[in-house]
């Protein structure tokens, strides 16, 4: 056994997370925004300090697996604070998602907000849909309506254009 695979081991059972974020600001969200074209992206803001957050993030993590095929990309970035990242990625790994996550790590948190989208407060979760062409559709601010969140995602991935 190497000394990776023995660390690797040994961190699985110490309860490490599986999931790691990365830091996010805003040259980092338009690069995933602009990586993404071609899918449909969704993109969840959420905090392990919300209550509807988690309860989300699992039925949404579910929803992206079932939409994977058609053409879907799903991208949780958790807007904890750095003392609580470990818990975050551990929620995270908790509920299933093995992909990439991020942290938001901004300057200004408020800059950030306008310039994302102006009308948002910032109240979490908050949704963001963007189309195969990297255009944002769709903003869900606070509690989602899982179905027609669905049914919107399913109508952008049955879209080729």
């Amino acid at each position: 056994m190497t000394r990776r695979h023995f660390n690797l081991l040994a961190g699985a059972l110490a309860g490490a997370p599986a999931v790691s974020l990365k830091p996010l600001d805003e040259k980092i969200y338009n690069q995933l925004v602009a990586g993404a074209k071609g899918k449909v992206l969704l993109i969840d803001f959420w905090a392990t300090w919300c209550d509807p957050c988690r309860d989300e993030l699992p039925l949404l993590i579910k929803m992206s697996r079932k939409l994977a095929h058609q053409g879907l990309d799903f991208v949780p970035i958790s807007c904890d604070e750095p003392e609580d990242e470990p818990r975050a990625a551990a929620f995270l790994a908790q509920s299933g998602y093995a992909g990439m996550a991020y942290v938001k790590r901004v300057k200004s948190d408020d800059a950030f907000i306008r310039w994302l989208e102006p009308q948002w407060s910032g109240a979490l979760p908050a949704l963001f849909l963007y189309s195969r062409q990297g255009r944002k559709v769709k903003s869900i601010v606070g509690e989602t309506d899982l179905a027609a969140l669905e049914t919107a995602v399913a109508k952008l991935t049955a879209s080729q254009a």
